[in-house]
């Protein structure tokens, strides 16, 4: 199985649920496809204005790049191989006039091209067998596409819908390629007849699908499997384009991919979910599952490494370290979880939210422990808790550092601070409970006094502090940020005693040390400027002690 994710493509085994990666784009991937027989994977991606935008061809038995094919400029729209696996097709996007290139996959050269000067395309694909012929869909039409040879050309035929007007978006072939099924913006299907290029018919006819039709794929008995943007799964009858069948799933459609004899198809969705479905009562099994949009926080539990939680958009996660499977989904619609972390003891999971409301869970069942109501305004941005339970301490999105009493029934606040004058990033506390650090977007870390709620030390430096933390000897602190360097200040009279440079291309965002015996490892998370931790990249830096 092949999963498109920012730059990198992840390959994993369905059954070992092993993984391996193909790295070599430099922006992200846009659309992915792998030949009929599954020795070859190609990938497009897209780029930056004025910029080329690059196709590679890869063996997939090797794991390996063959080729890197450019000739388009700003974004790859669609790829598709042909049925004989000889040939590559690709489209541009619309600032490269919705270009067509065919590629010879062995040689990695171009044979023929041709811009089609449409608005909008969205895909292209190949008849079934035939090497010539393909099918291209756009915003207002459909066109059949040959190719020319001794003209070394592509001429176009558009397909005549009468008056019907319709925004197209997705296009699967029947096995003997005499008739083409479009999915439409609109949420129906049209029938399209191949040899003479004329419209047939339009199902289902009493209801349309919601949002449209995302994916469409066609069974060998005829019958058309349909993905739609409000996550319904449903089976049209080549007899009278009726639904035979109907499910739902959780989130939008946006892959549909069969296996080989046909019995079952994986269901990609926009919410990052991949399910395992029968073909014949579209009965769905949650097979993968993750964040659909950015990881705001990581948080083991003390001295423990077997799970960990994550938090994003409307809902915190707990994970198997072992196996990367989901144990727990906390959601919390319509709000955003800034920071998460566990109490010492692991009998909680503390939270904090975009609402200004930090949020108690179970670690077991999930259910709501306690609420601190107006804990800040614009949302707590970072949180930790004292090794005895007994306090939380919280940062906000206006620069204030609080600490709150955490009683068996009630949760009282014991201080306010409010030295920073942008957000608060990160919160670390000593062993002994007795200071804290915290780092904020205004370029200042403060090790604060618990014991008097005053200020201890002020750091500063010409950067936005997004981590701080100390040393496992406490001895020292370190602190990243944007300007992608790991500083290392002195606990005592917080002067700085030395700098690594980082990444000359990104700005870190997270930061871990753990003793490993005689070195000390970093483990650096790096920000993505334009995806915002879509994609994780983790470094280890060895440092002797």
């Amino acid at each position: 199985m092949c999963i498109r994710d920012s730059s990198t493509i992840i390959i994993r085994h369905v059954i070992s649920r092993t993984q391996t990666f193909l790295r070599g784009h430099d922006n992200e991937i846009s659309c992915l496809t792998v030949s009929p027989t599954g020795k070859y994977v190609a990938s497009g991606q897209k780029t930056h204005m004025g910029f080329q935008a690059e196709v590679i061809l890869w063996d997939f038995e090797e794991r390996s790049l063959l080729y890197r094919l450019k000739m388009h400029k700003v974004l790859v729209q669609s790829l598709c191989f042909s049925a004989s696996e000889l040939y590559l097709a690709t489209q541009g996007g619309q600032d490269d006039r919705n270009m067509v290139i065919l590629w010879d996959v062995q040689t990695g050269k171009s044979l023929y091209g041709s811009p089609l000067n449409i608005n909008n395309s969205t895909q292209i694909k190949f008849y079934n067998k035939s090497d010539d012929h393909l099918i291209c869909t756009h915003q207002n039409g459909v066109l059949l596409l040959t190719v020319d040879k001794t003209k070394k050309r592509i001429n176009t035929l558009e397909v005549n819908f009468g008056s019907m007007k319709r925004n197209f978006t997705c296009v699967s072939i029947d096995p003997l390629d005499q008739y083409a099924y479009c999915g439409t913006k609109t949420g129906d299907v049209l029938e399209v007849l191949l040899d003479k290029a004329i419209f047939k018919r339009v199902g289902p006819v009493k209801k349309l699908f919601s949002l449209g039709v995302n994916a469409i794929q066609i069974l060998p008995n005829g019958d058309i499997i349909v993905g739609a943007g409000d996550g319904t799964l449903a089976k049209l009858s080549i007899q009278d384009m009726s639904i035979k069948a109907k499910n739902t799933v959780l989130g939008g459609i946006s892959s549909l991919t069969f296996t080989g004899d046909y019995t079952h198809f994986f269901c990609g969705t926009l919410q990052s979910n991949i399910y395992w479905v029968d073909s014949e009562k579209l009965n769905p099994e949650l097979r993968n599952t993750c964040h659909y949009a950015r990881i705001n926080d990581v948080a083991f539990p003390y001295n423990y490494s077997e799970v960990f939680a994550t938090c994003s958009l409307n809902d915190i996660r707990i994970w198997n370290a072992r196996n990367r499977q989901e144990l727990l989904r906390i959601q919390v619609p319509n709000l955003e979880c800034y920071c998460v972390t566990f109490m010492s003891d692991g009998k909680s999971i503390i939270s904090g939210w975009n609402d200004g409301k930090i949020r108690a869970f179970l670690p077991q069942s999930g259910r709501l422990l306690y609420v601190i109501n107006d804990a800040h305004i614009h949302g707590v941005t970072a949180i930790t808790t004292t090794s005895d339970c007994s306090r939380i301490i919280s940062g906000g999105h206006e620069g204030e550092v609080r600490i709150w009493k955490i009683g068996r029934q009630t949760q009282t606040m014991e201080a306010s601070m409010k030295e920073h004058r942008g957000r608060v990033w990160s919160i670390q506390v000593t062993r002994n409970n007795e200071q804290a650090v915290s780092a904020s977007s205004d370029g200042s870390c403060i090790v604060w006094d618990l014991k008097s709620f005053t200020r201890s030390i002020c750091l500063f430096e010409s950067t936005l502090f997004k981590q701080v933390l100390y040393h496992p000897e406490e001895s020292q602190i370190l602190t990243t940020g944007s300007d992608r360097k790991i500083t290392y200040w002195a606990t005592f009279d917080g002067t700085a005693i030395r700098m690594l440079e980082g990444s000359e291309a990104v700005s870190y965002t997270h930061l871990r040390a753990h003793e490993t015996g005689r070195n000390l490892v970093c483990r650096l998370l790096l920000e993505k400027k334009k995806t915002f931790l879509h994609m994780f990249l983790i470094l280890q830096i060895e440092i002797s002690n």
